[in-house]
């Protein structure tokens, strides 16, 4: 099971090492392996999450996700995005961006670094939506119930992740232009691109979250009614095929993975630069980390992980709105990516370990009752 799962990361992993030295020697080794660690301690909380996601669709599309998904995040937002992102800010062609991120590193993690307010803003407000609408939903599970028990109350207000997450927007570009006037206006220009960013990342999250709970709800409501007319044996009227509305639904929750994915890799792209400026060995040691967050996210769904510890979805969500408010944070601070790491893997271990001991406790009162239930027995027959 775990070679079945994680074959293709170890296959990758040895490819990706192997080219790393005949391309840039053992240094090069070193520098692929470091990114390949950074990768994974950063985005252990996003295969928690997708895992959620993915256990909703069936076994062709938890391949598609190890696939084409793999070619998105590897090629897409490793190799491509950050070439984009040159290409776009400093206002040249793709050609361009590709020599320049070839044959000048310096100047091409320059553009890139400049460039990071407006990925930030995105990729923090997208994740930061996420947060929000997790924690203001009621569930019947809850972690910390001093703390998600109000904010479910809360959240019986319309539309309050979305103001909330207006305003932390606002906030952070106001702050942004403030600052910056401060010291002389040199990147005065940029709050209204981060204002614009931080829109586009709400809009986005919007548009493909809500196109994906669309079709999951139109899913479930056909099942049902399916299910009805069987027990009535009474089926009337011509109705869309449920497998073709379950592709409808799939897709766009695989939409919805590829765009939260895109939102985590922003920080590992962006601290990447603290360790090397080639493209190349960025995209090996960030690509070998997304594979193995790739498995991890169906080897979670195939364990059933997710049913087991059930407080891991909620660590891995304050670990989303931890990095949101990293990410926002960062349009103005640099913040040292060990940081952002270990917060992340603090609140899911933390996570796990309270998910331990409430299943040791289910298991202890079960013991207990079971015991009440043999001596009753033993009264009742006389023994």
């Amino acid at each position: 099971m775990l070679l079945k799962t994680f074959g293709w990361s170890f296959a990758v992993t040895a490819l990706g090492l192997v080219a790393a030295v005949f391309y840039g020697g053992w240094e090069a080794f070193g520098i692929v392996a470091i990114l390949s660690v950074l990768e994974i301690s950063l985005s252990f909380d996003n295969a928690v999450v997708n895992a959620g996601i993915l256990k909703k669709m069936n076994a062709f599309w938890q391949k598609i996700f190890l696939t084409v998904g793999v070619l998105i995040a590897v090629f897409g937002m490793r190799l491509v995005f950050p070439v984009v992102i040159v290409a776009i800010s400093a206002k040249m062609g793709p050609i361009q961006a590709v020599d320049l991120a070839l044959n000048n590193k310096d100047r091409y993690q320059e553009l890139v670094t400049d460039a990071h307010p407006a990925i930030a803003a995105f990729g923090g407000m997208f994740l930061l939506m996420i947060f929000l609408d997790f924690i203001f939903e009621d569930r019947d599970i809850q972690w910390l119930q001093w703390l998600e028990r109000p904010l479910a109350k809360l959240g019986k207000v319309d539309m309050l992740s979305v103001c909330i997450s207006l305003i932390v927007l606002l906030i952070t570009s106001f702050t942004f232009a403030t600052h910056a006037h401060q010291h002389g206006g040199a990147h005065t220009d940029k709050a209204q691109t981060v204002l614009i960013a931080g829109i586009a990342g709400l809009i986005t999250y919007m548009v493909v979250g809500g196109l994906s709970g669309y079709f999951e709800d139109r899913l479930e409501d056909e099942e049902e009614r399916e299910h009805e007319a069987e027990e009535q044996a009474a089926r009337t009227g011509r109705k869309r095929s449920p497998v073709a509305l379950a592709g409808q639904a799939a897709f766009f929750m695989f939409l919805y993975l590829e765009v939260l994915d895109a939102s985590f890799s922003f920080d590992g792209v962006i601290g990447a630069f603290a360790i090397t400026n080639d493209i190349i060995l960025m995209a090996l040691g960030l690509g070998i980390g997304a594979m193995y967050v790739r498995s991890l996210t169906v080897y979670l769904v195939r364990q059933g992980t997710l049913d087991d510890y059930v407080y891991l979805e909620h660590g891995a969500h304050y670990a989303i709105g931890a990095l949101a408010v990293i990410l926002m944070v960062t349009i103005q601070y640099q913040i040292n990516e060990v940081i952002t790491g270990l917060v992340g893997v603090v609140l899911i271990a933390w996570s796990f370990w309270s998910s331990v001991r409430r299943n040791r406790a289910l298991e202890a009162e079960e013991g207990k009752a079971g015991s009440s239930d043999n001596r009753a027995a033993e009264v009742s027959s006389g023994v």
